[in-house]
């Protein structure tokens, strides 16, 4: 991993549609997104290039929470997406970048995850660690294919 940089690279069984669809639907934010430990509570989203999202996670255990939210830089439906994420907390400062690529493979969906300019304030390995958390729930989100009753 190079100096607050995180990449990560996971293939789903479950078709690009569907897992774009869990980057952009509130609820499913609030479901996979936060790392085990935590809650998620999505504030605001405007999925759109130049639209805004605001979000925060409690630590069950102790009941403290840290908010953070960002812009839409660049979003290609099924392909693409890049944000800012900043948090709002003076001790964690900073900008950073995530991008999102996803692409259409024959077993489902590959994807790529580059989160850039981490504050030094979180310890790069557990960031990735978080992320690997997330991505398996992601993993039960998008994968089961349940049909309409």
């Amino acid at each position: 991993m190079a100096n607050n940089t995180v990449k990560l690279h996971r293939v789903f069984t479950a078709p690009v549609e569907k897992v774009f669809k869990a980057f952009s639907d509130p609820d499913a934010i609030a479901f996979w997104f936060p790392p085990n430990g935590f809650l998620c509570k999505v504030h605001s989203i405007d999925f759109k290039i130049g639209g805004t999202y605001e979000m925060s996670f409690k630590n069950f255990t102790t009941n403290s929470s840290h908010t953070f939210g960002g812009t839409y830089i660049d979003i290609q439906t099924n392909k693409l997406i890049k944000n800012t994420d900043q948090f709002d907390d003076p001790n964690m400062p900073g900008k950073m970048i995530t991008t999102v690529e996803l692409a259409e493979i024959s077993c489902g969906t590959e994807l790529f995850i580059t989160q850039e300019g981490i504050p030094d304030s979180i310890p790069t390995e557990l960031c990735y660690l978080g992320w690997q958390e997330s991505l398996y729930k992601l993993k039960t989100l998008v994968e089961p294919n349940i049909p309409d009753s």
